[in-house]
């Protein structure tokens, strides 16, 4: 569902895939190569949502603001997980964030970082550049090296762009934008 409020409209780029069941609503731009899965919600009725490229908003994941902390920013090459919580974060490229983690209003986390599976990363936390962080609340487990960021994340953003491109090839009502 792609739906306007508030006269804003969302903008996605070349070869997004929406999931029938996935909501991308009011003031949000996507970038080219990004996939919002099946019960995902991006919704920008609040603040502005921005996605860089390559991005996947996995199954049930949910990317939101609360009112005056700002937009949302998710850089390239981004990885949400499942049922993931993204609550007024930026996000830089290159980044896994992992399955069930949640990011409270005004994180902030650096190129090639992970956020591991079920963190909380509690409001205004700053991860560094390459950095794994994990817990409740989530604290620094270690560094993460260029070759384990390469290997890890880009391979999992590349792989959602292949998948997207399969669903839309087989499902061409859902490939935006339209014409």
């Amino acid at each position: 569902m792609i739906k306007s409020i508030l006269g804003h409209t969302p903008r996605l780029g070349k070869n997004c895939y929406i999931a029938e069941t996935g909501s991308v609503i009011g003031d949000v731009i996507m970038g080219d190569n990004c996939s919002v899965w099946f019960g995902a919600v991006i919704r920008g009725d609040i603040e502005k949502i921005r996605l860089g490229h390559r991005v996947n908003v996995q199954d049930g994941a949910v990317i939101h603001v609360s009112p005056g902390y700002g937009d949302v920013v998710i850089g390239d090459g981004v990885t949400i997980g499942h049922n993931a919580t993204i609550h007024g974060a930026k996000i830089s490229s290159n980044v896994l964030i992992g399955m069930g983690a949640t990011l409270l209003d005004d994180c902030k986390i650096g190129t090639g970082s992970i956020v591991a599976a079920g963190a909380l990363v509690l409001k205004n936390t700053v991860i560094g550049e390459y950095e794994m962080w994990g817990g409740v609340p989530a604290k620094r487990i270690k560094t993460v090296t260029l070759e384990e960021s390469q290997q890890l994340i880009n391979r999992n953003a590349e792989e959602y762009v292949r998948c997207a491109r399969h669903y839309m090839e087989e499902n061409p009502d859902t490939s935006f934008p339209k014409e």
